[in-house]
């Protein structure tokens, strides 16, 4: 069997990473502590604030997501619109979803044509033709559900602030808890059970699905997630056909959490102009939390400091150390189904990697300005030159093994 890396090791390789990129610059550094606190699984330290007594009067058995819908007396006896919402655009929605299987669907002009419903339109075309298939069903479900009533913050900032949520979950994955809650809960709205034609089998089957799977959207499980992923790439590697065979739950659960996963980090992989609509919708996101956090005189986390987080260096540093190796790791399972993907990626990070403002080029040294400098920078150059001798002697061994298991090499290497 190969060696596999397991997600302890990911870790420490992608820490070491993290500490040059925090070294270059105080934007690198703000980037790294972004990537660092979001996606390795660590929870600051932090003075919990007491609870003020309008929270003490909030139930805490209440899922304050869940809004009280209206509906017809009967779906029955009224005529649904052809793409489950009202619109007076129906002709142009229509020419938007005609593109629904393909990678590139512009969301936004469906959200234009819909009254801004794009997924309730795009979930009803979707469950028409795939509603057999329980696995598949799922997997839809908790795609639709994922980011359900989302306050625009982070986890982190829910468990700093004494939240509700993070104490009704224990600061434990605090808003895929919160988003699970309201999902299921919507079910039981009056004409909302889309599962009624199920088995209490299938339904319990479909549930447990989905719970897995919303839950590895935690982007503090990203590790865990693609070491994982990147054994199941070399078990199928290593197998006669090269074929991968999902005969039990644990493997298919697994190809399903990375598949939404991957939906979930799939924005820099998309067509240029949706991709950029994103990344500024979320940094209009972060720089609100910033500002809350601001307000309340905590430490603003990082990339949600609106007057010194950099919008381009973000990005290609979220490409570089998160995206491309797990779309990557994904592109090889399922190859060469990803491979037009993992282009329009690296074309993405070219983009933003072109945008970043270059650092003005250091004033000319004044050649007669000092003999001592001559003699400093002499010794300097003499002192490099033993320091080469002993990293060629000693470590170059180590770093050469470092490299050839490192998850970015592919990624560094020439092409």
């Amino acid at each position: 069997m190969p060696r596999c890396l397991s997600s302890p090791q990911f870790k420490r390789m992608l820490n070491r990473e993290l500490s040059h990129l925090s070294e270059m610059s105080r934007s690198g550094n703000q980037v790294s502590e972004y990537i660092s606190t979001t996606f390795l699984d660590k929870q600051n330290e932090v003075e919990i604030p007491s609870p003020t007594i309008r929270e003490r009067e909030k139930p805490m058995c209440h899922i304050s997501g869940v809004k009280k819908l209206t509906h017809s007396s009967s779906l029955s006896n009224s005529a649904l619109p052809r793409f489950g919402v009202k619109t007076e655009h129906e002709d142009a929605l229509a020419r938007e979803l005609n593109d629904l299987n393909k990678w590139g669907l512009n969301i936004f002009r469906v959200a234009e044509f819909s009254n801004n419903r794009p997924l309730s339109c795009i979930m009803y075309a979707i469950f028409q033709a795939v509603f057999t298939d329980l696995e598949i069903l799922a997997a839809l479900f908790a795609a639709a559900i994922h980011d359900v009533d989302h306050p625009g913050v982070s986890n982190q900032f829910l468990i700093n602030t004494n939240s509700e949520l993070a104490l009704m979950y224990n600061d434990e994955s605090v808003l895929e808890n919160h988003h699970l809650a309201v999902g299921f809960k919507l079910l039981h709205e009056e004409n909302c059970d889309i599962f009624q034609n199920l088995t209490k089998r299938q339904r319990q089957s479909l549930r447990k699905l989905v719970i897995d799977m919303v839950l590895a959207t935690d982007m503090s499980k990203h590790m865990s997630l693609l070491a994982d992923l990147k054994t199941m790439v070399e078990t199928k590697k290593v197998t006669s056909s090269g074929v991968l065979m999902l005969d039990h739950y644990t493997d298919r659960i697994q190809v399903l959490r990375n598949m939404v996963h991957c939906a979930d980090l799939s924005n820099p992989t998309k067509p240029l102009a949706v991709y950029r609509q994103w990344t500024e919708r979320i940094m209009e996101e972060f720089f609100r939390q910033g500002d809350k956090e601001r307000e309340r005189g905590m430490e603003i986390s990082p990339m949600c400091d609106k007057h010194t987080a950099s919008v381009e260096k973000s990005q290609v540093g979220f490409i570089d150390y998160i995206v491309h190796p797990l779309w990557e790791t994904w592109g090889d399972l399922v190859h060469p189904d990803a491979q037009e993907i993992l282009d329009t990626l690296e074309d993405n990070r070219d983009w933003y990697q072109s945008t970043i403002p270059q650092s003005p080029s250091p004033p000319p040294v004044d050649e007669d300005k000092d003999l001592n400098a001559c003699i400093d920078k002499f010794q300097f150059e003499l002192t490099l030159e033993e320091t080469e001798q002993i990293f060629t002697r000693h470590l170059t061994p180590t770093c050469t093994a470092w490299l050839s298991s490192s998850p970015h090499t592919q990624q560094i290497s020439p092409k």
